[in-house]
């Protein structure tokens, strides 16, 4: 049997941490290993408690959550950070991304949206919620459009299928949905994803950005 995700909870507000281990605890593959109040502890408990996933906040008292993910990623084996805050602003989701978060949720998530994101950020897929997408690739569109062309050329490297995934994911999908969309398994998405992950990467390697995020980034630098 598989052992569970580790999963350790990062926010200033105790009641938060609570539904959140109450939510994440419904879920038999991952598990909640540590819950810490402030970003200035959280290099600390990962040392403790070797998490898969940390579910950090973005705005504390004393270390905000993007110099908290900043830190984490210049650890020599550093977790998968998901952000999760009421702030939707497009700085905060594209500060957060290049500080090494791998996904980015509103609390106004539902709790599956929210125990989804974090399989996969585990998994190595990332998560964006559409609302987040919207505002974060409104925020690329506008400020790259002299790459529209490379972008586009890059896209051409996809096989139909990976490009309808491409799409999908920039919409904000998860993994379950475009595989309900496109009537596959969730196992041929993950495949197909992979795969545009890495024929992008190298066509778009001077992004700041990679993974999930990435292939959401140049979908939407193309047009689309």
């Amino acid at each position: 049997m598989t052992p569970p995700t580790r999963v350790l909870l990062v926010d200033d507000d105790p009641l938060v941490c609570q539904g959140l281990e109450l939510m994440l605890s419904t879920a038999a593959d991952l598990s909640v290993v540590g819950t810490v109040h402030d970003g200035d502890q959280v290099v600390d408990a990962v040392h403790r408690h070797a998490p898969h996933v940390v579910l950090l906040d973005v705005r504390m008292t004393r270390q905000d959550g993007i110099t908290t993910a900043a830190a984490l990623s210049r650890l020599p084996a550093p977790p998968k950070v998901l952000m999760l805050t009421t702030f939707d602003h497009d700085d905060v989701m594209l500060r957060s991304v290049h500080a090494g978060a791998a996904g980015f949720l509103l609390k106004t998530s539902s709790p599956q949206q929210i125990i989804e994101a974090v399989r996969s950020v585990a998994s190595g897929d990332g998560a964006l919620s559409g609302k987040s997408a919207h505002q974060l690739l409104t925020h690329v569109r506008t400020g790259r459009r002299s790459r529209q062309q490379e972008a586009r050329d890059a896209l051409r490297m996809l096989s139909p299928r990976e490009l309808e995934v491409a799409r999908a994911v920039a919409r904000g999908l998860s993994n379950a949905d475009i595989a309900r969309g496109l009537y596959v398994s969730e196992a041929t998405v993950k495949t197909q994803l992979a795969s545009a992950q890495a024929k992008l990467a190298g066509a778009f390697a001077a992004l700041e950005v990679h993974g999930r995020i990435g292939v959401a980034v140049v979908v939407t630098e193309a047009g689309g």
